[in-house]
This record gives structure tokens, C-alpha cells and sequence, in this order.
């Protein structure tokens, strides 16, 4: 049986693809439990890995969660296993950047929220449509689309079940790019090559601060990064600036 969720490094950035193209990367409980071994594996290596990016393979990213899987008794090791993988890709050290093409549904948007920096093909189609199935938010939509989007576009998206394509999720700031899709997969790997090129200390620290930053007002979150920016790398981390893999 082929992998659900599948790993390829290359020149210190890790792609790790969605891997059930047949049924558009739906999200059964068995691709979660597999993502979360590379999200634990990939958390113990920020040293060898500098930046991430999660793909589903084929034409859609995801098309949701599988229903079908949980009606035929796949079930997740605990109910909140889901919502806790997807809290621990927005928590990896490495940057992750999302690559999105065709579907990216509900769940799937969820998973795409974690991410730090998405980037779409003009083909990508986005929408929350927990309404068309009288289902709740589970795995974080209502604290992380807000954030991303603003909170009046994130009340029309929910509310309607809308699906936007890639210009418009570039236009509300859902996606900080909007690509042909025949250069998605490349401009998605150029912008990962760009952040590693740079030192891997600063992009661990930049990360950090910039998600614990969220959590407080502008006068606790400049006291925040005064008390908690990391300073000056030394020693072995200065080499990760300049990282090359032979």
C-alpha cells in the first residue's frame, strides 16, 4: 500500500506531499497519523531541514475530510488528534509554506491555515463549507482565517460557503501569491530556496517571535521580543547561513 502522506528532501528544505490523489487528498484519520510522524520527525530536525513545504499530490490539494473514511470506521487515535497536528505545523521551528492547487476545502483550509506563507495556482478553489454539511469548526478556522484574512472576509467565507478562486485569495491575503499553475510547484521551491539561503537561526527566531508576538498588544509584544529574541547566532549555527547540501 503506497504512503499516504510522502517526504522529499533537497538542499535543506523538506517537501512533504498529501499522497491519496485518487480521492484529492481527502483527509482520513490514517493521512493524519501519517503526517504527524513527519510533522514529530521534522520538529527534532531544524538543524538539517531549514524550511518545509506541504503539497497534496495531483490536481487538488485536499478536497476536505473524508467522511467516507470515518463512516467506514477510520477513526483518529483521540478526538482532538486532528486539531492538535494541525497546531503542530503552525508550531514547527522551520518555516512551512503551503502550496496550493485545485481544492482546498474546509479541513483542508484548516491544514493550509497553519502554514506560514500560502501560495496558490490561479486553478486553486477555497472554501469553508461546514455549513453545507451542518458541521462545526474543529481544527482551528475560527481563530485562524480571522487572523489571515480579517474578520469580515472570514464572516462571509463561513457564513456562505462561498468558493473563492486563487486571484481573490491573493487579493484578501489568504495567499501572498497567486501563480500560473504550471509554475506553481517552481515558485513555491524558488521562494523555500530564498529563505534557506538565509541563516537558519533568524528564520527559527523570526517565526517565533512573530507567532508568540500575536498572543499580546503592541506595548507587551515589543517587551516580548526584548525579553525573547534569541540575539546573534554563534558557533555552529553561524555555518546554517550559508548551509549548501553537496
Amino acid at each position: 500500500m503506497a504512503d499516504l502522506v510522502t517526504r522529499q528532501d533537497q538542499d535543506g528544505i523538506a517537501i512533504v506531499s498529501l499522497n491519496r490523489p485518487e480521492a484529492l487528498n481527502a483527509l482520513s484519520p490514517s493521512l493524519f497519523v501519517e503526517l504527524r510522524n513527519h510533522i514529530d520527525a521534522l520538529r527534532q530536525q531544524s538543524d538539517a531541514i531549514g524550511c518545509v513545504i506541504l503539497r497534496g499530490n495531483g490536481r487538488s490539494f485536499s478536497a476536505g475530510n473524508d467522511l467516507k473514511a470515518m463512516q467506514a470506521g477510520d477513526v483518529a487515535p483521540h478526538p482532538a488528534f486532528q486539531a492538535e497536528t494541525v497546531e503542530m505545523i503552525e508550531d514547527l521551528p522551520q518555516p512551512v509554506i503551503g502550496e496550493i492547487a485545485g481544492h482546498c476545502y474546509t479541513g483542508a483550509l484548516e491544514l493550509a491555515l497553519a502554514c506560514d506563507l500560502l501560495v496558490c495556482g490561479k486553478g486553486a478553489k477555497f472554501a469553508d463549507t461546514h455549513g453545507k454539511w451542518a458541521l462545526t469548526p474543529l481544527w482551528g478556522m475560527s481563530q485562524r482565517l480571522p487572523r489571515r484574512v480579517g474578520i469580515q472576509c472570514a464572516k462571509e467565507m463561513m457564513y456562505t460557503g462561498r468558493v473563492i478562486g486563487g486571484q481573490e485569495a491573493f487579493e484578501i491575503g489568504l495567499a501572498n501569491k497567486c501563480v500560473p499553475d504550471p509554475i506553481l510547484s517552481e515558485t513555491v521551491l524558488q521562494l523555500a530556496r530564498d529563505m534557506v539561503e538565509n541563516s537558519w537561526h533568524t528564520l527559527r527566531a523570526d517565526k517565533m517571535l512573530l507567532n508568540k508576538g500575536q498572543e499580546f498588544g503592541l506595548k507587551a509584544g515589543l517587551q516580548f521580543e526584548r525579553d525573547n529574541s534569541p540575539g546573534r547566532a554563534s558557533g555552529e549555527e553561524e555555518r546554517l547561513s550559508s548551509f549548501k547540501k553537496e
